[in-house]
């Protein structure tokens, strides 16, 4: 099943909002979007204008985006099998340039920039129905100079396209094979950690030993699968031992998988302090963000991770923009 329509879609849409023409028409008479706190959520044109591409517009513009990925699909997000069907696109990449106008705390800035973008959009009866859209707000901190969280092991500002595969325009034989792995790895792996051992979940059946996890800003990039279990997983799980992989946005195409969801991945501050929240209270958290795994052969070798980590501490009673300057 070929979805050129809904990409080509996708790519207007991203056309129109970097170049701050008007959207209206893209959108669906009900939808929803949800983009990088604080940002509200949006379900009119007049919400999404004022709360987001007004003031981001007026951040970014003259940015360039680049497309590192750009792929979409039927989702199969459903953790008991049951049919989804939804059509989505993913997208991930850069916006390059200065940001000519604060966005909330942020500063403006002459420094050139590389902003860490990713979004999913939903298509339904060719009009956009859902938009989960992230921003590593974390990353553009840190660029300028202004990070709100302690330094981390992975390595920064490491977001490059996939190693030796056009992410853009790509070979879609696999399709059934990535999404089994995926699903295997969501579904079962990770919901298999017994909030003791790493070696519960068998991640080693899913990543191969040289994986490239390309995490948000706080955490970093690691390496390899050593690197991602130490630098990622251990702190995470000592913070949020029982953290789920919920239903989700989940689609397949070619070796590439996507997710997303802005509470994805729900568990509770049960455990270790994290990234300097102080100690646990035992909040429930909904963790958003979304993913675009490479699958080489019958392991995922690279991975491309974003989590808002402005609502993460917001839930945790933090406000890490109130920081900005502070460290």
């Amino acid at each position: 099943m070929s979805f050129d329509a809904e990409k080509h879609l996708a790519t207007a849409y991203w056309r129109a909002c970097d170049a701050g023409e008007p959207v209206n028409t893209f959108y669906a008479d009900r939808f929803t979007w949800d983009g990088p706190h604080p940002a509200p959520q949006a379900t009119t044109a007049a919400e999404l204008q004022d709360g987001w591409l007004t003031p981001f517009h007026a951040a970014t513009a003259g940015m360039t985006r680049s497309i590192h990925i750009l792929m979409a699909g039927a989702s199969d997000g459903k953790a008991d099998g049951s049919p989804d069907g939804r059509i989505w696109v993913g997208g991930t990449g850069y916006l390059a340039g200065e940001a000519k106008a604060p966005l909330w705390s942020i500063p403006k800035t002459d420094a050139m920039l590389r902003l860490r973008w990713g979004e999913f959009l939903c298509i339904e009866d060719g009009k956009i129905a859902e938009v989960h859209l992230a921003l590593d707000l974390m990353d553009w901190l840190e660029q300028i100079g202004l990070p709100v969280l302690p330094r981390f092991q992975g390595a920064s500002y490491v977001w490059p396209a996939p190693t030796a595969f056009d992410g853009v325009t790509f070979d879609t034989a696999g399709t059934d094979q990535t999404m089994a792995l995926g699903r295997g790895l969501l579904f079962g792996g990770l919901n298999s950690f017994d909030e003791s051992a790493l070696k519960s979940m068998g991640m080693a059946d899913f990543f191969h030993a040289n994986l490239k996890w390309y995490g948000p800003s706080g955490i970093g990039a690691c390496l390899s699968l050593k690197e991602f279990e130490d630098f990622h997983q251990n702190p995470w799980l000592a913070s949020f031992p029982d953290r789920k992989v919920q239903d989700l946005p989940l689609i397949a195409e070619g070796r590439l998988l996507g997710a997303c969801g802005p509470a994805a991945v729900t568990g509770s501050h049960g455990g270790a302090p994290f990234r300097s929240s102080g100690p646990a209270k035992g909040q429930l958290i909904e963790f958003s963000g979304l993913d675009f795994w490479l699958r080489t052969d019958d392991q995922f070798t690279e991975n491309w991770v974003f989590v808002d980590f402005v609502k993460l501490f917001e839930q945790m009673d933090i406000d890490l923009l109130d920081r900005i300057g502070q460290r």
